[in-house]
């Protein structure tokens, strides 16, 4: 269930702040086309696991992520249900897909599954 509303200028700032941030960016991106663990990003990131989580913190305490618990592993996936989630998929249009470093991840195979 979306939730529409209008964002203030305040809402708009904080989120342009979140998403200016590369890795942020790319991992949103990431989870655009499907859900991801953590060692999934820290491979295709090429950046530590404890860097990865810190990120994934700021995205999911924004409302943009969502965690999945699969047995022993945590999937994040996007939050549509976010309140400004019109705004941001209007964003993405504008950035690049990160369809390919998915697509090398699966070649090189998965380390979760």
């Amino acid at each position: 269930m979306t939730v529409n509303t209008t964002p203030t200028i305040e809402d708009v700032s904080q989120i342009l702040k979140l998403l200016g941030d590369k890795t942020r960016l790319t991992v949103i991106k990431l989870l655009e086309i499907r859900e991801c663990c953590v060692c999934e990003l820290v491979e295709v990131l090429q950046i530590s696991q404890p860097a990865v989580s810190q990120h994934l913190r700021k995205l999911k305490d924004a409302g943009w992520i969502k965690e999945n618990r699969k047995g022993q592993w945590i999937y994040y996936s996007l939050n549509s249900a976010n309140a400004h989630w019109e705004l941001v998929q209007d964003l993405f249009k504008h950035v690049p897909s990160q369809e390919q470093e998915l697509k090398m991840l699966e070649k090189n195979g998965m380390c979760c599954e």
